[in-house]
């Protein structure tokens, strides 16, 4: 049975490599385990591309058909990898970068597509230059982040003290301070390959992954093109921009983008599969295993699956369940009231909190996008104050 390298453990994607009939051997961090039956090594920093190599090394991976990572955080080791053992994908380091650092991808961008000012920052950078620079209002985040971890709008010298004080201190190149954009966000989850545009779906974030790292819940829905064509040619010409011009290799990308006025903003864009349940909703709508095709490239494989444009029946979405403020709801609690296309939820005190503090997920769809987002919005308002009583 073939190895694939894998930086990072999501359990949906164990199942996709299982399915395969692929043996994981998996790099993470602590307190990160995958299961007892899957070969894994930790390492302190998923990012220390000599440590992950010296990892894989020491795991003895010989048959290693293959390198991917579920996380943005392994990205640049994953390329860096598959260069030093000799895999198929891409091993084009420096290009990996443009799509790590927030700054290296926004300046080279060409002149049409519009982005916020973005800069490097550090301690030694004072409020009143970012903010002469910048606007009144702008945004501090890693250079190389992912998840809105560590992000902080920033109004006031006293709030960037404090946004500060989540980075070291010690580098030039850690942090990014960015113009603030205050308008919805729309994401592309899509396959380039030879270049081009393969495959896309489009989804809207409820509310901004900001707004969920700071307490919020995390809920999106898919978008249908059929509504929104306009928005749809936008967002594909965008892609093609920016993947185009950072030299993207065939990838699965995930990016992300403002719906202003005068059009789209872009945010970021990362090549690498799309976090939260983005696949599996895009499973279930379209009939396209993102999985699968992270898997068949990270194997130097065609991609074999239909990858179609054609109307769904049915369009879906997610919703990452947190611990309602009155902290009584159960799973029935939310069956009683809502029908789910798949539901997960723990009410125990004692569940450890997944990414943006879920306890639990809902996948839940309609034929109708504006019905859709509806229920959407009602799981969430009963997610936040609802009761068991």
């Amino acid at each position: 049975m073939p190895t694939m390298v894998v930086i990072g453990y999501r359990p949906d994607l164990d199942q996709a490599l299982q399915r395969r009939g692929i043996s994981p051997h998996y790099i993470v961090q602590a307190p990160s385990a995958p299961p007892a039956d899957r070969g894994f090594t930790h390492v302190a920093d998923m990012e220390n591309a000599q440590e992950i190599l010296r990892a894989v090394l020491a795991a003895r991976t010989g048959d290693a058909a293959g390198v991917l990572t579920v996380h943005e955080m392994g990205v640049f080791g994953a390329t860096y990898l598959r260069q030093q053992l000799g895999l198929p994908g891409n091993t084009d380091s420096r290009a990996a970068l443009y799509f790590r650092d927030k700054f290296l991808q926004k300046s080279r961008l060409p002149s049409q597509v519009r982005r916020a000012r973005c800069r490097y920052a550090s301690h030694d950078t004072s409020f009143t230059d970012l903010a002469g620079d910048l606007g009144e209002v702008f945004v501090v985040k890693p250079a190389t982040g992912a998840g809105s971890l560590r992000t902080n709008i920033v109004r006031s010298p006293q709030e960037y003290a404090r946004a500060l004080e989540l980075f070291s201190g010690r580098s030039d190149v850690e942090i990014v301070a960015e113009s603030f954009i205050d308008a919805p966000e729309v994401y592309m989850d899509g396959i380039w390959q030879d270049g081009s545009l393969r495959w896309s779906s489009m989804t809207r974030y409820h509310l901004s992954p900001l707004s969920a790292a700071q307490g919020s819940i995390l809920a999106a829905h898919l978008l249908d093109r059929g509504r929104h064509p306009e928005l749809f040619d936008q967002m594909e010409t965008l892609a093609d921009q920016v993947l185009g011009s950072l030299g993207a290799p065939d990838c699965v990308f995930h990016m992300e983008a403002f719906t202003e006025e005068a059009g789209l903003t872009f945010g970021e864009c990362a090549i690498r599969l799309p976090g939260a349940l983005s696949p599996q909703i895009n499973q279930l709508t379209f009939g396209v295993d993102l999985f699968d095709a992270e898997i068949s490239l990270a194997l130097g494989e065609d991609i074999t699956q239909p990858l179609e444009h054609a109307t769904p029946e049915r369009l879906h979405g997610y919703i990452l369940l947190r611990r309602s403020d009155g902290g009584t709801l159960t799973r029935e609690d939310f069956e009683r009231r809502f029908r789910f296309d798949d539901i997960e939820y723990s009410s125990s005190p004692d569940t450890p909190l997944g990414p943006y503090g879920k306890v639990g997920h809902a996948i839940v769809s309609d034929p109708d996008e504006l019905e859709l987002q509806k229920t959407i919005e009602e799981i969430v308002r009963f997610n936040e104050v609802g009761t068991g009583e």
